[in-house]
């Protein structure tokens, strides 16, 4: 079976909206007391095919600027409590609803912006020719220790090789991550990238 069937996929996400409706509750509040309104954050990312969809996350940073109007570097407008938000991925928790909608998938390629996608050129195309992810390949091998280049031959891999079981494995390894933090797996990138130089080779591309 070379993908989760989207039966299986919706009663995952049921549960874990019923799993998290409390704390995005609270993640609301918060995030109202912290930052202020709007509460959510939006922003147009590349979908299925390239069909863009506009994302939602519950907003970790605040507008501060500096003397010029500039806005200050991300990590001066985070505060205590939304540094957790993001280490834990409350803020990533509206997400649920878009891949109620279809937009999204719980396992994929995180839906990167428009001009990254064109930047990566026929891979970026490549890259979106499945649902974009709440979790990926990418995401429990490294993610933010990681290129955008490992990356990226991260999830050309898992959408070569995808499985229900690959999937359910990186749904396991996600739970890891928010319970252990994130680790760069080696190995996985080391494949990753051999797979995608073979395939390059072979196809001219």
């Amino acid at each position: 079976m070379d993908r989760m069937p989207r039966i299986l996929e919706l009663a995952l996400v049921c549960i874990a909206l019923a799993l998290v409706s409390v704390p995005m509750v609270l993640t609301a509040l918060v995030t109202r007391a912290a930052i202020g309104r709007p509460i959510l954050f939006g922003q147009i990312r590349c979908g299925k095919d390239k069909h863009p969809f506009e994302i939602k996350k519950f907003r970790t940073m605040t507008d501060a600027r500096d003397g010029d109007g500039n806005l200050l570097p991300d990590a001066a407008r985070q505060t205590p409590v939304t540094r957790l938000m993001r280490r834990s991925r409350l803020d990533e928790t509206p997400q649920l609803l878009a891949i109620l909608a279809g937009q999204m998938a719980l396992v994929g390629p995180r839906p990167l912006l428009p001009e990254t996608i064109d930047r990566q050129g026929a891979l970026g195309a490549q890259r979106c020719a499945v649902r974009p992810g709440l979790t990926g390949w990418a995401q429990i091998s490294g993610n933010t220790a990681l290129a955008a280049d490992e990356k990226l031959a991260l999830d050309l891999w898992y959408i070569a090789h995808r499985t229900v079981w690959l999937d359910l494995r990186i749904l396991l390894g996600t739970v890891a991550v928010l319970a252990f933090g994130e680790r760069c797996h080696d190995g996985r990138l080391a494949q990753a990238r051999a797979w995608l130089g073979a395939r390059q080779e072979a196809t001219g591309t």
